[in-house]
């Protein structure tokens, strides 16, 4: 993901977003610099989600939230079609989860700041040393803090909405952290603003989320088969979430 092109691309569309972008990208480097963190940073990045998703015109149905616990630790992975994704995760999926972020957006104004103090975990692109580094990183936040942490595992988002292969390092997470891997699926998204538009188009997304796929007992070696469990998941929703949307 080019992170210049995801800022700028959700800047020109409204100005609206221009403003709450600039307004909570402020509100988040104060407090960051104040010496606030994590949970209290989170809150000003769901209101700003929200606010996105408002000025957008994005109305959202979630399914599936009942099967989560507010107490347990997940790897959340999802497909990837939007900027929009991101929003829509940040604002209906309420536990505590940090994004594994490619490594040139923490280099980006207000974004850059937030990603650093909020806990957000840095993914070098082109170095495999350093992105297992980055993997085990998130499954010890996951371990020691409790909190879960939110993948897309295409590794970019999909041109033509066909979900691409799986990268592992998901199912690499939630093995070496213990905790359950979860599969989300978003359908919508490409309609509201598809990869290289400018332009946002009102409409209904739909979240949503599989059932936690338990990892006890797996070692590395089962990382790909995990993975293959994951996206037949997502697979899975896409299908029944489009024949529902379908004429009766």
């Amino acid at each position: 993901m080019n992170g210049m092109a995801l800022v700028w691309s959700l800047l020109i569309v409204d100005p609206l977003i221009v403003l709450s972008t600039i307004f909570c990208g402020s509100v988040s480097a104060i407090l960051a610099i104040s010496g606030f963190h994590g949970r209290v940073l989170m809150k000003v990045a769901r209101a700003w989600a929200r606010s996105i998703l408002i000025f957008a015109g994005v109305r959202v149905q979630v399914e599936g939230l009942e099967k989560l616990d507010p107490n347990t630790g997940y790897v959340f992975v999802a497909n990837h079609l939007s900027y929009m994704d991101t929003p829509v995760v940040l604002t209906h999926v309420p536990v505590q989860f940090r994004f594994l972020a490619k490594q040139g957006l923490f280099k980006l104004p207000f974004l850059g700041t937030y990603l650093r103090h909020g806990g957000h975990i840095s993914v070098p692109i082109g170095d495999a040393r350093a992105s297992v580094k980055s993997l085990t990183l998130a499954a010890k936040t996951i371990r020691e803090q409790g909190i879960s942490v939110l993948i897309f595992p295409e590794g970019g988002r999909s041109f033509d909405g066909v979900l691409k292969a799986f990268k592992d390092g998901a199912a690499f997470v939630a093995i070496k952290a213990g905790v359950p891997l979860v599969p989300m699926t978003l359908i919508g998204t490409r309609a509201i603003m598809a990869m290289h538009s400018k332009t946002i188009r009102p409409g209904k997304v739909r979240l949503r989320i599989g059932d936690p796929i338990p990892t006890l007992g797996m070692t590395s070696h089962d990382r790909e088969a995990l993975t293959e469990t994951a996206r037949q998941a997502i697979v899975g929703m896409q299908k029944n979430g489009l024949a529902a949307d379908e004429p009766g």
